[in-house]
């Protein structure tokens, strides 16, 4: 139980969902704001509103890589005031309910807010009820605090002096660039700020606005130059303001003692429950049963206890930071704080030898070497370069994923950090708290997205149908007892304790044991699962995406070799391009990296590594003078790092290369800009340079049309449709710069433009031995694999092919949408592939009246995806259902994908390596990370095997565990009914079961087989069926109310039977039990039940086709056969001890005790006859029934629609056109 009463302690949020893990808050993004509106005095719910404006409009800026959900967040948030004449009537309930409204209240916080306050004005309010976007409740307290006399807290940190108001500027520029300050809330003269804590966030009151923000609002319209301005730090008073506006800088995860998890373990409404059984059986005399029920239940609390409160402490490890860091003050001092006092604005620097970075800040000077591999997964350091500064910084907003090579995030590692102009190595903090990178993460740790599964809801559904039967069985047996003449005091015990006979106390437990296997073999194969109700969901999967890199191929990239240029032509590639020529195309491959030296070695991308590896060429940093770079005589200036060519014993005999290059400046590798470049100086050339290499199609773009050959296409495309990746290089001389400092001054776009076409770097990705025959299987199963890339289109295609996502006589069409230009429509045209030499060719017809007829395979960018996204909406479905390569994806892009996906009800599958998929992985039903980084704990699943074997085991794994978690229910359920029904008919004369006779069926007999039928495994073929995902189903109840209808009738029929005999003495029905045991009714009884909890274990622990037989569960199997051989022992022979113990009568009639045994046998066949039969015969029938009546899941019904469509669709080559409303095509 997550629920709590009002908090009294500052930092506290109650969570009001019954009985599941906290739910993912509605992840209000920056900007998702919740109001109040002043005509109705309630608050109002507020979308993601659309408005101009940097405060409310855009989204808040994500990290790429640790994204939260890309769905429109929805969160309603309404005002309360306490009033006290409320409180003290609530007071007095309470004391009048004996404590059930204080407990009613902890189940519902918000309940207990609306009691004790009334509905006011957000700007009045006390208390806020949040309701997130899945309908969960949550209550925090409203906070006030006053900011004194004279505070202010400025938009932009480096504003200048006289600029500074008594308010909080928050970030709306106007168009005449004035400051739009918002008063704070004002309460006795004095600024009071306002604020309420949800999920760490911090949501502060701006008046103005009649609304509460997010706190890292305050940062949102941040420029470059703002941040540039900012160097000289805050003054002591500025910093003092923001700390209580923006709190400390702790990502807090919140231990409860002890003490509280046991209150609020023991409120759960499951041991309410347990308590409630355990004193009815007490006062009916059922000691030994309730003391061994007391101390099951005390031990597993005691271990829930410990495992919950070791979770909080281990994540709270993980978020603690707190490191000293050097401040600059605004007056010229420096000084040491602790992390935790850093608010926005202020200016950090970092040490030479590298830090742990306590929150996200923007560097401004220096460059540095981080491991962002806890956060990201990717182990490869990465090289962080100053923030833009210049002309354009003033119009260019700062965001943290524009930004992301500028930007040091929260929990990652500085290896080194150089300054090269001034002694140190700046930054200017820009997040703290949870508004960090970390700070997210761990947030989506503490608090998940909901895990809705069809199967959780219908086992509360189902607990509910049982209470109902109860219900129906108190009543029955009150007319029973009534006639019987049976005292009120007994009556009632007796009809109470048949509530808790029905609804089986143990059924969470069990329902968890199948879960927990899984996670233990997954475990065990190296793969870790920090969601195991996920596990479930497994079983459902019907399609997976694949990253490419690093997940499908290789990570590393071997050169393939160089096709340089000569007049304008391309010549035949050259192998080793440390046989090039001295000239712009060796030195840029020699150049054009961010790799850097650490203790002597290379460090960097590996495509960087490689590349510069094959030219020979050897790296040498420059090594800084106090702080400063040295001017080198060789350049003439200050250089960040030298090349030299390889020693001359190494070159080859006709190319000597003598002189190096000094890098100047690096530009790193943008995803959104597809492209890096250096500016780089030869010794004796006045001179600089600038060398660029990135996605050949950017390059292309961005050089002189005239130095682009004419069959630059036809030479892309003949090496990327065999599967290389291809990187475009380019150059131009640079006469403006010729000094380190003119360098540092270039802004990136005058530098990449009018450049020249140097020639292509062919790289060759080496598919996985493991990605072909793991395609074919999840095919082979139905399960449809997608490969989402950020890689060029026929690169993406040719991997597709290799590992046989797309078949061998299988054709590819690609998707190619345009934008809408000033007097064009958006456009869409389905072009079909050309085929490469080589290639099967597709047998028969393939098309007719330019339509395709066999299953194709359709591949789009992410240009297309995002204007078919926008402009044919009525066709991205359509797309969806037959696309299988997704090329050039942005992970934002990515993330749009799983999301539209499970638009389809697709159950999704995510399987990537790191840094840009986090978003995708996350939003996908199931998530698998191939990377043991810390962010991995951002998706479900992690796998040490850094291959996608991972894949079918984890879906094998989760049908087995849906299958498990089916029959452990079906057998839990029908354990309470076989009880149920023995003690109805036991009552009905006048007696009942003894206390260890329930205790042997309860704990000797079903709790041991309920553990132990989870441990089957899985099978190991994957096949295509799937298991069933809804208990509430026809097939489940259809299997229940007919094993039920079969028990009902051999306990009846045993009960008539016993009576029937000549030797049969009725027992005394003037007592109840247990006073009138033992005798016939109750043993006979006791032998037929005992044996029907062992046949049902064994009916509803299928093995195929999701799960091994039976018989490989070896613990199970001789558990079975031990409890069997006890239970004919009882029934022929029980002697002495526990004949006594049980209060069994004997039975001297040996041919009664065979006919007895005889039943059992029949009851053994007719369950299983039973179950076979719905499971094959049955099933199909509703099958064909249910192929009449058409498809719930929106994907089968349009894959019908098409396969039916005349003429068959897409149609070819035939352009189809956006209308402002809809898709309409051209014929």
């Amino acid at each position: 139980m997550t629920a709590a009463p009002i908090p009294s302690q500052p930092g506290e949020g109650t969570r009001a969902p019954l009985a599941q893990p906290p739910g993912r808050g509605a992840d209000p993004g920056v900007g998702d704001v919740t109001a109040s509106d002043p005509e109705r005095i309630l608050g109002v719910r507020l979308r993601a509103m659309e408005d101009s404006s940097r405060l409310l409009g855009s989204r808040r800026p994500g990290y790429g890589t640790l994204q939260r959900d890309a769905e429109k967040s929805c969160m309603e948030v309404t005002g309360y005031q306490t009033k006290t004449w409320r409180v003290a009537l609530c007071h007095a309930c309470s004391v009048l309910t004996a404590g059930l409204l204080l407990v009613l209240f902890h189940w519902k916080p918000s309940l207990e807010v609306q009691a004790k306050c009334k509905p006011c004005a957000l700007g009045q309010a006390d208390w806020v009820i949040i309701r997130d976007r899945f309908g969960q409740c949550f209550t925090s307290r409203v906070r006030t605090e006053a900011l004194g006399e004279g505070s202010s807290l400025e938009h932009h940190p480096g504003a200048r002096l006289e600029d500074r108001r008594t308010s909080i500027a928050i970030g709306l520029s106007d168009e005449e660039e004035s400051r739009d300050t918002i008063r704070l809330h004002e309460k006795e003269e004095k600024n009071v700020l306002r604020y309420y804590l949800f999920e760490g966030m911090r949501y502060v009151w701006i008046e103005r606005r009649q609304a509460y923000c997010k706190v890292s609002v305050l940062d949102e319209g941040w420029t470059c130059a703002d941040l540039h301005l900012s160097q000289p730090g805050l003054d002591q008073q500025d910093h003092n303001t923001r700390r209580k506006i923006y709190g400390p800088n702790l990502i807090e995860v919140p231990v409860k003692s002890y003490a509280r998890l046991l209150v609020e373990e023991v409120l759960n409404p499951f041991y309410i429950f347990q308590v409630f059984s355990i004193v009815l059986w007490v006062c009916d005399a059922y000691y030994y049963y309730a003391a061994c029920i007391f101390l099951i239940s005390t031990i597993s609390l005691g271990l829930s206890l410990y495992e919950t409160r070791k979770q909080s402490t281990t994540l709270q490890n993980m978020a603690k930071m707190s490191v000293g860091v050097r401040v600059h003050r605004r007056n010229g001092e420096e000084m040491v704080v602790s992390s935790a006092e850093l608010v926005p604005g202020d200016c950090i620097s970092l040490p030479a030898d590298g830090t742990l970075v306590p929150c996200d800040a923007a560097l401004l000077t220096g460059e540095c070497m981080v491991n962002e591999s806890m956060l990201t997964g990717e182990s490869v350091p990465v090289m962080k370069t100053p923030l833009p500064a210049g002309s354009q910084a003033a119009s260019t907003l700062y965001s943290p994923e524009e930004h992301r090579r500028h930007t040091l995030f929260c929990g990652t590692q500085v290896i080194q950090a150089k300054s090269y102009v001034g002694k140190e190595v700046l930054a200017v903090v820009t997040r703290t708290g949870f508004c960090t990178a970390k700070g997210d993460l761990i947030s989506s740790i503490l608090y998940p997205k909901p895990v809705s599964f069809k199967f959780y809801e219908d086992a509360v559904k189902f607990v509910l149908f049982l209470a109902v039967l109860a219900f129906i069985g108190t009543l029955y047996s009150i007319l029973i007892l009534v006639k019987n003449q049976v005292p009120v005091g007994q009556i009632i015990i007796r009809a109470l304790d048949l509530v808790t006979v029905i609804v089986p106390p143990a059924l969470p437990a069990a329902m968890t044991v199948g879960t927990i296997y899984a996670q233990n073999r997954l475990k065990k194969q190296g793969i870790f699962c920090i969601s195991p109700p996920r596990i479930n969901l497994c079983g459902k999967i019907r399609l997976v995406c694949f990253d490419k890199t690093g997940t499908l191929t290789e990570e590393g990239l071997d050169v393939w070799g160089v096709v340089p240029l000569e007049n304008n032509h391309f010549m035949p590639i050259v192998h080793e391009p440390r046989c090039l020529p001295a000239g712009p195309l060796l030195y840029s491959l020699a150049t054009c990296h961010t790799t850097s030296l650490l203790r002597g070695q290379p460090v960097g991308d590996p495509v960087d590594l490689k590349m510069m590896e094959s030219t020979g060429w050897r790296l040498e940093m420059t090594e800084e003078e106090e702080g400063e770079l040295p001017v080198t005589q060789q350049f003439g200036t200050k250089v960040l790092a030298v090349m030299d060519p390889p020693p001359e014993e190494e070159q080859p005999r006709d190319r000597k290369h003598q002189s190096p290059v000094g890098i100047l400046r690096r530009f790193p590798f943008s995803s959104s800009l597809q492209r890096m470049s250096v500016l780089a100086k030869l010794p004796g050339e006045a001179s600089a340079h600038v060398y660029v290499k990135g996605a050949p199609e950017m390059v292309a773009s961005l050089c002189g049309k005239e130095t682009v050959p004419v069959d630059f296409s036809q030479m892309l495309r003949h090496y990327t449709t065999d599967g290389f990746r291809v990187l475009g290089l380019a150059c131009k001389p640079l006469s403006a710069v010729t000094t380190f400092e003119e360098a540092l001054q270039l802004p990136r776009d005058s530098v990449e433009s009018s450049l020249t076409f140097l020639g292509f770097l062919v790289m060759k990705n080496v598919l996985k031995p493991e990605s072909a025959p793991v395609i074919r299987l999840l095919r082979n199963a139905n399960i449809r694999p997608v490969m989402v890339t950020g890689d060029n289109m026929l690169t993406a295609v040719n991997v597709a092919k290799s590992c046989r996502m797309v078949g061998p006589k299988e054709r590819v069409i690609f998707v190619n949408a345009s934008p809408p230009s000033h007097d064009k429509p958006a456009a869409l045209r389905f072009i079909l592939a050309e085929q490469s030499q080589g290639e099967e060719q597709p047998e028969g017809p393939h098309q007719q009246d330019g339509c395709f007829l066999q299953p194709c395979h359709f591949a789009l960018n992410g240009k297309s995806f995002a204007v078919v996204h926008e402009h044919f909406a009525d066709l991205l479905p359509k797309i969806l259902i037959r696309a299988t390569v997704f090329a050039r994806m942005s992970p934002d892009q990515k993330t749009q994908l799983v999301c539209s996906l499970q638009e389809l009800n697709y159950c999704v599958g995510m399987c990537g390596d790191g840094a840009n998929d986090c978003g995708a992985l996350k939003a996908a039903d199931v998530g698998i990370s191939l990377s043991e980084a810390e962010a991995s704990v951002a998706s479900p699943f992690t796998s040490r095997l850094a291959n996608i074997e991972c894949v079918p085991t984890v879906i094998r794994e989760g049908r087995c565990s849906l299958v498990t978690s089916f029959g452990v229910f079906k057998y839990m359920a029908l354990y309470s009914l076989v009880q149920f029904v023995s003690v109805l008919l036991l009552y009905t004369i006048n007696t009942n079961l003894s206390d260890f006779q329930f205790l042997f069926f309860d704990l000797i007999i079903t709790t041991t087989v309920a553990v132990l039928m989870g441990r089957t495994g899985p099978a190991q073929e994957l096949g295509v069926e799937r298991p069933q995902g809804a208990l509430i189903s026809v097939l489940v109840l259809g299997s229940l109310l007919l094993q039920t209808a079969l028990l009902i009738t051999v306990q009846v029929l045993s009960y008539f039977i016993t009576v029937s005999q000549s030797w049969f003495v009725p027992l005394n029905s003037t007592v109840t039990a247990p006073h009138n045991l033992p005798n016939y009714e109750n043993t006979v009884i006791f032998c037929v039940t005992g044996f029907q909890y062992l046949i049902l274990a064994v009916a509803m622990s299928k093995g195929y086709p999701f799960r091994e037989p039976l018989y490989t569960n070896v613990l199970f199997l001789i558990v079975l056969i031990l409890l069997f051989g006890l239970m004919i022992w009882l029934t022929l022979y029980p002697m002495g001890f526990p004949k006594t113990l049980l209060k069994l009568k004997g039975i001297d009639d040996l041919n009664f005790k065979l006919l007895l045994l005889g039943i059992a046998a029949l009851n053994f066949f007719a369950a299983f006859v039973l179950e076979t039969a719905l499971d094959h015969g049955l099933l199909g029938c509703l099958r064909k029934l249910r192929r009449k009546k058409g498809s719930k899941k929106l994907f089968k019904r349009l894959e019908k629609e098409l396969s039916q469509q005349q003429p068959a669709w897409p149609p070819l080559d035939e352009p189809l056109f956006a209308t402002p409303k809809m898709s309409i095509a051209v014929r």
